[in-house]
């Protein structure tokens, strides 16, 4: 793809798809770290056409979920350049993201489940970096509870 390249997505005007989307006011756009700024570039392009408004996204709500921890855009014969580069940070819309992060597992919380609790806990420490790597390895070793 050439760099001066602007896509659109594929939605005709005159679409039901269409139609929704003028008509929506939140999109939720979930495991989003794994798609190409491109993309949302192109989904900002496309709704201020729809919705024949200027302002970011055709003034549509626009709810991105994911986790930069886990996969980033695959960008297939590449350098990890070229991935940073393809992640939704790298867009000029990143600028005007606010940032929430989330802090308690729900549906742990809900059930009141204690090893679900202990798991999830865990999980959160591996994805901050703050679980023990073995020195020898360079590798985790997790408890038995963990695989168990």
């Amino acid at each position: 793809m050439q760099s001066n390249e602007t896509p659109t997505c594929n939605v005709s005007k005159n679409s039901a798809m269409a139609k929704v989307l003028q008509q929506c006011k939140l999109i939720v756009w979930d495991e989003c770290t794994m798609a190409h700024k491109k993309s949302l570039e192109a989904l900002d392009r496309t709704l201020k056409d729809l919705r024949s408004n200027n302002n970011r996204f055709g003034g549509a709500m626009i709810l991105l979920a994911g986790d930069f921890r886990q996969t980033l855009p695959v960008i297939p014969r590449s350098t990890p350049a070229d991935e940073l580069n393809a992640c939704l940070k790298s867009s000029n819309l990143w600028k005007h993201v606010k940032v929430l992060h989330l802090s308690k597992n729900m549906r742990v919380e809900l059930q009141n489940d204690q090893s679900g609790n202990i798991f999830s806990k865990q999980l959160i420490d591996i994805g901050n970096g703050k679980f023990p790597i073995d020195m020898l390895t360079g590798c985790i070793n997790f408890p038995q509870s963990f695989v168990s």
